[in-house]
């Protein structure tokens, strides 16, 4: 049976950035790898970040988004079918960070994936600076993706203060609780900067498996309170868009805003990579991009949004 590994965790949380090194540790294992992007919406950024990582042990798959739920699983369906069908070793499922893991579950469960994969890990990655505040249905999904984690990820806690460190870990158990989860989280959790994992941290991580955790689910209504917004061909020098961001993410009438992310075309033709969250605003340079920016959040305004993308 083929193992397929869940890296899953919130918005903003470095899910992407844990990819590109465990893909990278697995292929200098031997392993024949396949990577699927498993987003609701219309633009997968996070596909062409790690784009340089396909070869003869690595291909890349994705779901096309812009569809309901039920559509969506069902695309999710048919691509690990055809996905079992390619002599893998190890499949890693990158969901959206709005992702509810029972969809991840139930999907294995049925005919002919319950015979042709085997559920390996389930890693969760969480920012060590965890907002203390946050809507119910963020908090519902946050606990959701813990109740089942074999390993908690505390992503950038080479940033985060002690007090921050345990504050995060006392928000993921107060998170639990709330959904009424027995569970309480210790042993699981891995404080590291992603970029100083080593080799000993992934062969830990390779077999650090998963649980079956029991929980109140919420109301799938109410997890619909997540809104994406897209905007196209957005014409802006870097310093621009950088202070267009950093204004958005503060400005409340634009809405809870927990993730801003996609590309900057240059003057000079070259690629910029977006990622903005409350903590951080970072710019990297990229081969290769698309003129789209992307924002999640709840209760979003487009028109406050859009008039700070049109004031150049």
């Amino acid at each position: 049976m083929v193992k397929i590994d869940l890296i899953t965790g919130f918005l903003g949380s470095g899910k992407t950035t844990f990819i590109r090194k465990y893909a990278a540790y697995l292929i200098n294992k031997g392993f024949h790898i396949g990577i699927l992007e498993n987003d609701f919406g219309a633009v997968n950024v996070d596909m062409m970040l790690l784009q340089d990582l396909t070869g003869e042990q690595c291909e890349l798959e994705m779901i096309s988004g812009g569809c309901d739920r039920e559509t969506h699983r069902r695309r999710f369906r048919t691509k690990l079918i055809s996905m079992g069908m390619c002599g893998y070793d190890r499949v890693l499922v990158e969901p959206s960070g709005i992702y509810d893991v029972d969809e991840f579950f139930d999907v294995l469960q049925e005919e002919p994936l319950d015979k042709w994969y085997e559920i390996g890990n389930i890693i969760v990655m969480a920012d060590a600076r965890l907002e203390d505040t946050m809507s119910e249905a963020a908090d519902y999904l946050l606990a959701s993706e813990a109740a089942n984690a074999g390993r908690i990820i505390l992503s950038r806690a080479d940033e985060a203060s002690p007090e921050e460190i345990s504050n995060t870990i006392r928000h993921l158990n107060r998170a639990l609780k709330q959904i009424q989860c027995r569970r309480i989280l210790d042993q699981e959790i891995m404080c590291r900067n992603v970029e100083a994992l080593s080799d000993q941290d992934f062969d830990e991580l390779l077999n650090c498996g998963y649980v079956l955790e029991n929980y109140r689910k919420m109301d799938p209504e109410n997890q619909k309170s997540f809104d994406t917004l897209y905007f196209m061909n957005v014409k802006m020098t870097e310093a621009e868009l950088r202070k267009a961001a950093e204004t958005i993410l503060q400005d409340r009438t634009c809405g809870d805003i927990f993730r801003i992310k996609g590309f900057l075309k240059a003057a000079d033709d070259s690629w910029l990579q977006l990622n903005a969250t409350p903590h951080e605003i970072s710019m990297k340079p990229i081969e290769a991009g698309q003129e789209v920016l992307i924002i999640i959040g709840t209760n979003l305004s487009e028109e406050t949004i859009r008039t700070y993308f049109e004031q150049v």
